[in-house]
């Protein structure tokens, strides 16, 4: 099993640390809200991931393409709503309203919601993570527990640590906090429009 465990915190915490949406969306909630505020979205992948994984596994042996570009289009014009969003809280920015405009459990749905519309886990739990988890299983229910257990202990733990520096990093100003909003809505901008881009044009 602990080789499993071990696979795990690794895929763990590359998945974590790979930039994407999905990491600039939780740095922009922990300025605009606060890292109180913005730390139980680091357990959405919690919330997203069982049917991510359940789909893959069962159904996915090979991702169809038309899915994976339905996945990119779908994913990119949400990414686009959110990156709205962050544009909204760096044009009206406001140092003592940030901490109050959304509770823990709306922080953790709309995270959910966009890690669910995401191609990257239904891609990364199909060919990356799926195999090894089918291959542990089969040897034993055990080994398959402790891959998952390793995988979602450093991924959390990581996004725990990517929230708590980007919202401690606030407290340096309200002018290098607005600019920082500001650089995470052109971040989302950015991957809306690459998400998009390889939904319409990109073979993928």
């Amino acid at each position: 099993m602990w080789i499993y465990l071990l696979q795990g915190i690794g895929f763990g915490f590359a998945a974590a640390s790979q930039p994407g949406p999905f990491q600039t969306y939780l740095i922009s909630q922990s300025l605009t809200r606060g890292w109180r505020r913005t730390l139980p979205a680091a357990l959405a992948p919690l919330v997203s991931d069982a049917p991510i994984i359940t789909v893959c596994l069962l159904v996915l042996s090979q991702v169809p393409l038309w899915m994976q570009r339905a996945l990119y289009i779908v994913g990119g014009l949400f990414i686009l709503y959110l990156a709205y969003g962050a544009y909204l809280s760096w044009r009206d920015f406001s140092a003592s309203a940030a901490e109050s405009e959304a509770t823990g459990k709306q922080s953790v749905l709309k995270a959910a919601m966009m890690n669910a519309l995401s191609p990257g886990p239904y891609i990364f739990w199909t060919l990356v993570t799926g195999p090894v988890l089918i291959q542990g299983w089969r040897e034993a229910p055990l080994n398959g527990v402790g891959f998952l257990a390793g995988f979602y202990v450093a991924m959390v733990s990581s996004l725990v640590a990517i929230i708590l520096v980007f919202g401690l990093a606030s407290k340096l100003g309200p002018k290098v906090n607005r600019a920082m909003v500001g650089i995470s809505a052109i971040a989302l901008f950015a991957f809306g429009l690459f998400q998009l881009w390889k939904g319409i044009y990109a073979s993928v």
